[in-house]
C-alpha cells in the first residue's frame, strides 16, 4: 500500500465517526501562534483506555496539538472541535479542560522550586477533582516515596519526570497527555516510565504520548498517528507503522 493511499484511508477513517459518540475526539483543529499556522486541520479519535502515539519530525506540530487539546492559551484555537465523553471542550479554558479530566504533562515538567516532592503532590490536590491519593501515588512511584521530603528540583531528570506524571494522576484524569516523557532519560528510566504508563492503562486511563523516540513509543502504543507540518498524514495500528519501512522513512526518518 502506498503512502498516499494510507494517508487517504487514515483521514477517511478518522472523520467517519460522530465525535459526540467517541470517548475522545478532535475534528479539524486549526491553531496559531500569532499568525504562524501550526496545527492544520488535525482530526482523530481515541478509544477509552487506549494508548495513542502522536508522532512526527521536529516541528511537525505534535506539542502544539497537545497544547491545543489541553486548551492552553498558546497556540490559539481558531476553529475545530474537541470532545471528551460526548461533551464539547473547544469552548473551554485550560482549567475547565483540566476539571473535565484532561491532564497535560509538559516536556519541561514544571516542577515547583522550593517545594518538596510531597508538597508538589499535595498542591496538585488543592482544587476539587482529586485522582489517586498521595499514598496510592507512592505505591506506584516508590522512588518518590523515598524522596518525599526532598526538594523536588534537586532530583534527577527521571525522578522529576515521575513526579510530573504523579502530579497529573493526583488530579482526576480521563485523558493523560504526555509530551516527550523520555527526553534525556537513561534507558533504565525509560523502562520505568513505560511500566508506569502500562499501569495507568490498566486503570482505564487513556493516554496520548508525543515522543521523538518513535520506536519506543510504538512499542508502548496501541495505535499511532503521524503529523507532518501540522497535518495528519497517517492513522493506524502501532504494529502497522512499525512494519512499514516506507511510512517510517517518509515521515519519521527511522
Amino acid at each position: 500500500m502506498s503512502v498516499v493511499t494510507m494517508k487517504r484511508e487514515a483521514i477517511s477513517a478518522a472523520t467517519e465517526a460522530d465525535p459526540a459518540d467517541s470517548f475522545f475526539a478532535v475534528r479539524d483543529l486549526h491553531a496559531y501562534y500569532g499568525e504562524s499556522y501550526i496545527v492544520q486541520g488535525v482530526t482523530l479519535d481515541v478509544k477509552k483506555g487506549e494508548i495513542l502515539a502522536l508522532l512526527g519530525r521536529n516541528g511537525a506540530g505534535k506539542t502544539s496539538t497537545l497544547r491545543t487539546i489541553a486548551r492552553m492559551d498558546n497556540p490559539q484555537l481558531r476553529s475545530g472541535e474537541i470532545w471528551l465523553e460526548g461533551k464539547p471542550l473547544h469552548t473551554k479554558k485550560s482549567w475547565q479542560a483540566a476539571q473535565a479530566g484532561i491532564q497535560l504533562v509538559p516536556e519541561d515538567r514544571r516542577i515547583i522550586s522550593g517545594m518538596t516532592v510531597e508538597e508538589n503532590l499535595v498542591l496538585a490536590q488543592v482544587a476539587p477533582g482529586h485522582g489517586m491519593s498521595i499514598e496510592e501515588l507512592y505505591e506506584h512511584f516508590p522512588r518518590l516515596a523515598e524522596r518525599r521530603k526532598q526538594d523536588a528540583v534537586t532530583m534527577s531528570g527521571g525522578e522529576q519526570q515521575m513526579l510530573a506524571v504523579a502530579r497529573a494522576l493526583a488530579r482526576e484524569v480521563k485523558l493523560l497527555l504526555l509530551d516527550e516523557p523520555y527526553e534525556g532519560l537513561a534507558p533504565v528510566i525509560v523502562q520505568e516510565i513505560e511500566r508506569i504508563v502500562h499501569g495507568i492503562k490498566a486503570r482505564g486511563i487513556t493516554t496520548i504520548i508525543v515522543e521523538q523516540n518513535a520506536v519506543a513509543a510504538l512499542r508502548l502504543a496501541d495505535r499511532a498517528v503521524i503529523l507532518d507540518t501540522g497535518e495528519l498524514v497517517f492513522a493506524g495500528s502501532a504494529k502497522q507503522l512499525l512494519e512499514s519501512e516506507e511510512l517510517r522513512n517518509e515521515y519519521l526518518a527511522i
